[in-house]
């Protein structure tokens, strides 16, 4: 019932983020609107050095404490920004910083990601200062031009789907349970924020996650196409910007490779949260569309085990 076709719901969404500046930290929101790159507002902007290459948190930890607010409409239905729209950048020990959402941009080339390279926008040389000063080396703000670029998830996981500069997919959902078993390991609890999540949702088992396939939201199907293998940002508190050991060292113990895909090859990796795709992305009919905290979560499809999962 309830339109999932799959009986009861399995979870609930508790919670959506949305990271407007790879890196910096996310705005928790009440619901989000789906695009064809994933989430609106979504990593739609980053902070370059002078060769246009990325900076993330795993070369400059402090992007951590880089707060950002959006207009309280922005991540409604069909908002437009006006010339008074802004995004607000604010930092320990820096001025608050305001970049207009509607102003025309210089075209700057050679911004890379990752695998990927292509134009952006440049939002300016007073954003450009303000980096270069916080950061203390020459940086520049650059926004995804939608109009000319497009940044293809890998194909061999999920086909013609595009996202804009997230490390690789357009949505990460974790669920609190997994989160809960976590924390129960560990020493010092860690906050979801460590795990940078779009999606969090509730009231399933920890690591169910793992083996959704399809599942869905508010109408939009979501397919789950690879276990989200972590790298060394859930190791940097995103309070204080410093890194320790944990939360990798606890799951290695039992999130690894090793551990959950005995037969695959062995890369040290640990996993936690799952990437998705929403089928809706594809098509016009598709935008627009909300996932809102409270909707529940059905499962259509899952697989029996994370071995079976593509990671």
């Amino acid at each position: 019932g309830g339109g999932g076709g799959g009986g009861a719901a399995a979870a609930a969404v508790s919670a959506i983020f949305i990271y407007p500046i790879k890196s910096c930290r996310g705005i928790a929101v009440a619901n989000a609107c789906i695009t064809s790159t994933g989430f609106r507002w979504d990593r739609q902007w980053l902070v370059v050095n002078s060769k246009g290459r990325a900076y993330t948190q795993r070369v400059e930890p402090k992007l951590a404490l880089v707060e950002i607010e959006m207009p309280s409409d922005a991540f409604s239905k069909g908002w437009e920004p006006t010339a008074n729209s802004y995004m607000v950048i604010k930092a320990p020990g820096m001025e608050t910083l305001k970049v207009p959402l509607s102003s025309k941009h210089a075209v700057i080339d050679g911004v890379s990601v990752w695998e990927w390279s292509g134009s952006a926008f440049d939002e300016g040389d007073e954003a450009s200062e303000w980096f270069s000063n916080y950061l203390g080396k020459p940086s520049r703000l650059v926004r995804f031009n939608t109009s000319s670029q497009t940044r293809a998830v890998d194909p061999s996981y999920a086909l013609g789907y595009e996202t804009m500069f997230s490390d690789g997919y357009p949505f990460l959902l974790v669920s609190q349970g997994s989160l809960d078993a976590l924390n129960e390991i560990l020493e010092e609890p860690l906050l979801i924020n460590r795990f940078r999540p779009n999606i969090v949702v509730d009231g399933c088992n920890p690591f169910s996650e793992d083996l959704w396939k399809v599942i869905k939201i508010n109408k939009l199907t979501f397919h789950g196409v690879k276990l989200c293998a972590r790298c060394k940002v859930p190791t940097i508190s995103q309070e204080d910007a410093i890194a320790g050991p944990e939360p990798t060292e606890t799951l290695m113990k039992f999130r690894s490779d090793e551990i959950l895909r005995p037969n695959s090859k062995k890369q040290g990796k640990v996993f936690f949260g799952q990437n998705l795709v929403c089928k809706e992305s594809l098509s016009a009919a598709g935008g627009g569309a909300l996932v809102k905290v409270g909707d529940p979560v059905y499962i259509l499809q899952e697989v029996s085990s994370c071995a079976e999962a593509p990671a």
